[in-house]
């Protein structure tokens, strides 16, 4: 059987039904336990609140993002829903709403080590086990491209927290341009065949996947 390039992206002139079927249920497990990790650290940082349970309803649909979506199908990596996070709550605005932001792509990593956990026992008896590749492909994907500075991604998170107060409007810039910057750049990729981000974070998700896979 071929061997699954990682990381792992659909190549929509030579579609497989059952890749296609397992990368999308990755890439909705993927978005489930990035924003629920980020609800959860938020929650327990301190920002709580009356509608908890809006955050907490483990439905991956629900966190589903329009041109995080995209991106998903364009580049193998893309994000959920912004978890809408008050920092004012926390004790340590800056620091706990990076703890809580950097949560997501870390639960990402932790998923893609239990499917990789999987890839590694099945390839102890000869055996190649697509399903668990792609699921760890597809995590480490969006850990690791998580941390480029461009929102809703984690990375974000380090530069928004020095944007003072009275520069809102530059904040809300940043914002609302990061997903559209992200989505551009992808889809430029995709269209030249020059990879501007790839070839610099995808040697990155080879090398973690070699590592915690064994393969």
């Amino acid at each position: 059987m071929e061997k699954l390039p990682v990381p792992f992206r659909l190549d929509f002139f030579n579609l497989a039904v059952d890749d296609t079927a397992v990368f999308c249920i990755a890439m909705l497990l993927a978005v489930m336990v990035n924003a629920e990790a980020q609800a959860f650290t938020a929650t327990s940082l301190g920002d709580s609140r009356t509608d908890d349970k809006g955050r907490f309803h483990f439905n991956a649909f629900l966190h589903i993002d329009i041109i995080g979506l995209l991106c998903f199908m364009l580049a193998g990596f893309g994000w959920p829903r912004e978890m809408k996070i008050t920092a004012k709550q926390f004790s340590h605005p800056r620091l706990f709403l990076i703890l809580s932001r950097f949560a997501g792509p870390a639960a990402n990593f932790l998923l893609a080590n239990i499917a990789a956990s999987v890839v590694w026992l099945m390839s102890r008896y000869g055996a190649a086990d697509r399903v668990f590749t792609i699921l760890a492909a597809v995590n480490l994907t969006v850990a690791v491209y998580s941390i480029l500075p461009f929102p809703p991604l984690a990375g974000a998170s380090l530069v928004s927290v020095w944007i003072p107060d009275h520069a809102e409007k530059f904040r809300q810039i940043y914002h609302r341009s990061g997903p559209l910057i992200l989505l551009g750049i992808f889809l430029a990729e995709k269209i030249s065949g020059i990879k501007f981000l790839s070839s610099i974070l995808d040697p990155v998700v080879v090398f973690l996947f070699q590592w915690i896979s064994g393969v």
